[in-house]
């Protein structure tokens, strides 16, 4: 899965943004660093497309939705 980006990757990238930023804009970010066909994973899903990836990582309530923009819950990424 060596051309799969983990989830962390894409938190930390939310992260380094330090504030809120809007789905479209983190997709378009996304494929900036980590390539246009890039695909995700993480601890439970693999071969995500981005949207798929965001939309389980708020379902998992480790990144939430608001008028302002996408925005990383703290304490809510694993740490392995």
């Amino acid at each position: 899965m060596s051309d799969s980006v983990h989830g962390h990757d894409v938190m930390a990238l939310m992260v380094a943004q330090g504030s809120p930023i809007l789905k479209h804009e983190l997709i378009t970010l996304m494929a900036r660093q980590f390539g246009n066909t890039a695909r995700y994973h993480t601890c439970s899903a693999e071969n995500l497309t981005a949207i798929e990836l965001l939309s389980l990582l708020t379902s998992k309530e480790k990144l939430q939705e608001t008028e302002l923009g996408m925005t990383f819950v703290a304490g809510r990424q694993c740490h392995h």
